[in-house]
């Protein structure tokens, strides 16, 4: 197959994407249960993630999905395929997340979820203690939790929910520059919050930033020849090495950060708004 076919059967594929997720919303708003209710259980899930890794609280973060599903349901003839749907779908999510946030009201005041318990890190761990699945997913949730606002959302997007740097530019109406930029920052103010629980010595005052070096190879951005600098320095220096290998684990923790069950009242219960907006909006 030559290039050009396979970048003509890669657009096809993605159109049909795009096709089929636009027909999956047209058919719930046209009223089709079965399209409603794997909407729902497509995009609530990942939305609400967003949502509570953004806003904090539960009911914040519930707000953002059910809102975010109504403005999907009500503007999908806005969306003409420009760009991926996920990219718009979080554009969306974001946008109802800011506006929570400067309402104003007391109702909607950010309250982070057991912040202060997840912030918490531990002393130094002995040698021999494991570190669970839990306590690192409640670690990392405060760790993130943690960071600057604007440091958060690149985050949150790009190595939680797997958007590439030009769509979290995208996203955020932002430069793939500022995107990355801010990503280095996020990532080394994570693995700093988590080293009590990933790592127990520290580099010499000689060492070079190897954390910044490995988060920025993550982005393309490293030559061949400072990889190999850096792969040399690394593999002579253990301690550089667990700060390499922590920031791996940092990366593949937000990588795995579980999505959220809904429970089958809350599916009804967004349900329901939809069906109530679709009804006021026919009139």
């Amino acid at each position: 197959m030559s290039g050009n076919q396979a970048l003509g059967c890669a657009i096809f594929g993605y159109v049909a994407i795009v096709d089929d997720e636009t027909r999956l919303i047209d058919r719930a708003r046209d009223g089709d249960e079965a399209a409603l209710s794997r909407l729902v259980e497509s995009y609530a899930p990942r939305i609400l993630r967003f949502g509570q890794k953004l806003c904090g609280a539960t009911a914040d973060a519930e707000d953002v999905m059910q809102q975010s599903l109504l403005t999907v349901m009500s503007h999908i003839g806005d969306f003409r395929g420009d760009s991926h749907f996920t990219t718009w779908l979080f554009s969306i999510a974001r946008n109802h997340c800011l506006k929570l946030h400067t309402r104003g009201d007391a109702a909607h005041a950010r309250e982070p979820i057991e912040t202060a318990e997840r912030v918490t890190t531990p002393s130094r761990l002995a040698p021999d203690e494991a570190v669970s699945q839990e306590q690192l997913e409640s670690a990392l949730d405060g760790a993130i939790e943690a960071l600057e606002p604007s440091q958060r959302e690149v985050l949150v997007l790009r190595d939680v929910e797997g958007l590439s740097a030009p769509e979290v530019a995208e996203t955020l109406g932002v430069s793939v520059d500022a995107v990355k930029s801010r990503l280095h920052r996020a990532r080394k103010a994570l693995r700093e919050q988590l080293t009590p629980w990933l790592e127990q010595s520290a580099p010499s005052a000689a060492c070079p930033d190897v954390v910044d070096l490995l988060s920025r190879y993550q982005e393309g951005d490293v030559t061949s020849e400072a990889c190999h600098v850096m792969q040399a320095h690394v593999d002579g220096c253990p301690q550089c090495a667990k700060r390499c290998h922590s920031l791996r684990g940092v990366l593949a923790a937000c990588n795995a950060a579980p999505v959220p069950a809904l429970s089958e009242d809350l599916k009804k219960a967004v349900k329901e708004q939809v069906r109530r907006s679709l009804r006021r909006q026919r009139g």
